[in-house]
């Protein structure tokens, strides 16, 4: 099959790879879509410990089910289905009480085992985790459920517990930013986003956003709590920097939330924090990764509901384009999320 495969940081190439085997509690997906995400740069760059060279990214992705393991007893051949990045094991404890985003033995498509960067992916803990994809809904939407979709909603609505009326702020307009403003206002409340390219806030705007600021040169932090009357309720971190999280919980007024789901690497992942605006404010910091899969019928009643992510797709590329998508990502990447829907070319 054809896969785009890492053989050096910052090398990826287009080759004839071997099927993937199906595991025994698991299936093998006809991949029909798999987004294109700064955590796939993160990997690409070689700032991820948990990759192994030589490797296949990837891990917001849907498909088809080509072949079903001999323990699986949920999915059959044909099915259409959503995978989350995080395959928790669905025994422990921690899975148990309804935390699979925690669970010690994980796998990760894309980094601790092969992604959908390829034609077909083989995806362990088949029970445990996929979703039915909706009818009708377009597969470049739905690879986005995979990760930044699911990953936001898991932070606004069970972390930050965002509440109608409250402000938003969203530090980073990309993909997860673009994310938290859609599910934001559908959850009621008022966003205000923050970038430092025209065009992205331009974007935000245009999908509803009630104020935007331009970061460079500014008090972010002041500008935020000027137009939201004292500070954010709640402010997402959405790039994994120092700056933006900084700014984020600056951005606060007193007793507000802030999530980190911006992924820190390289020379962020040990930084400075205000803790004096932490102390004095009384804030709550939260970290997030993922969302368990038994959270899926709520993300998906509201899509069923109306909501239309679609205008999160800008891009729709070949699996031949992604080293070029992901070199986007080194300096100010364009407005919306890439998508790989063509894995012939």
């Amino acid at each position: 099959m054809r896969a785009a495969l890492l053989t050096d940081w910052r090398q990826l190439s287009i080759e004839t790879v071997d099927e993937p085997d199906c595991p025994a509690d698991g299936v093998v997906l006809d991949v029909l879509a798999c987004g294109i995400c700064r955590s796939d740069w993160h990997g690409w760059t070689g700032a991820d410990p948990d990759i192994n060279l030589p490797h296949i990214p990837g891990h917001e992705f849907c498909g088809t089910v080509r072949e079903v393991g001999r323990d699986v007893r949920n999915w059959n051949v044909g099915d259409r289905v959503i995978a989350p990045f995080i395959l928790a094991c669905g025994h422990c404890g921690d899975c148990a009480a309804g935390n699979q985003t925690i669970c010690a033995t994980q796998a990760v498509p894309g980094f601790t085992i092969n992604g959908a960067f390829a034609q077909a992916i083989a995806v362990p803990r088949a029970d445990a985790n996929l979703t039915h994809l909706p009818d009708g809904m377009d597969p470049a939407v739905a690879a986005a459920l995979g990760c930044r979709v699911t990953t936001v909603w898991h932070a606004l609505t069970d972390r930050a517990a965002l509440a109608p009326g409250e402000w938003l702020a969203v530090h980073g307009a990309g993909g997860i930013g673009l994310a938290a403003l859609m599910l934001g206002k559908a959850l009621g409340a008022r966003v205000v986003m923050v970038d430092v390219v025209a065009e992205k806030l331009t974007h935000a705007m245009s999908l509803g956003a009630d104020a935007v600021i331009d970061a460079r040169g500014t008090d972010v932090a002041g500008e935020v709590r000027t137009l939201t009357g004292g500070g954010a309720h709640v402010s997402v971190e959405a790039l994994g920097i120092a700056q933006t999280m900084t700014a984020s919980i600056r951005s606060l007024r007193k007793l507000g939330r802030h999530v980190q789901i911006g992924m820190p690497a390289g020379d962020h992942i040990n930084v400075k924090l205000p803790m004096d605006a932490v102390y004095s404010g009384q804030l709550a910091l939260y970290g997030t990764r993922g969302m368990p899969s038994w959270k899926y019928p709520s993300l998906l009643n509201l899509l069923n509901g109306g909501l239309d992510l679609s205008p999160m797709i800008a891009r729709r590329v070949a699996l031949s384009d992604a080293a070029a998508e992901l070199a986007l990502f080194d300096g100010d990447a364009p407005p919306g999320i890439a998508v790989i829907t063509d894995f012939t070319c």
